[in-house]
């Protein structure tokens, strides 16, 4: 195998290193490959906001008020989701059910492990 590493955006071999970051000569894309490195890592997982893994079954509790279209009122902040159903083929990540307003989506950006 090759040592070359291979633009993120355009997937050039033509890449050349300055100072800490790696530069393609092709598209002029910079990037540090130990932020690459440290992504594909984390790929697959489901983070919450302050950055823990979760996983199906688990609890989790809403950070920020969340307004819900043809509601009258928001998922307000603290309110606590149980057993949680992780999606990864959508960008609301998480399916669940809350009391008061039913089954819903939301984003893992949004709650924490409780």
């Amino acid at each position: 195998m090759s040592d070359t590493i291979l633009c993120p955006k355009c997937s050039s071999e033509f890449t050349y290193p300055s100072d800490t970051m790696m530069v393609c000569s092709q598209c002029f894309y910079e990037w540090n490959p130990e932020d690459a490195a440290a992504e594909t890592s984390n790929a697959g997982k489901i983070l919450d906001s302050n950055g823990n893994e979760l996983q199906d079954g688990d609890s989790v509790v809403v950070i920020k008020d969340l307004p819900v279209k043809g509601a009258p009122k928001p998922v307000k902040a603290g309110t606590k989701v149980k057993n949680i159903r992780l999606n990864f083929d959508s960008d609301h990540n998480i399916d669940c059910k809350i009391d008061g307003f039913g089954s819903m989506a939301l984003k893992s950006e949004f709650v924490k492990k409780a």
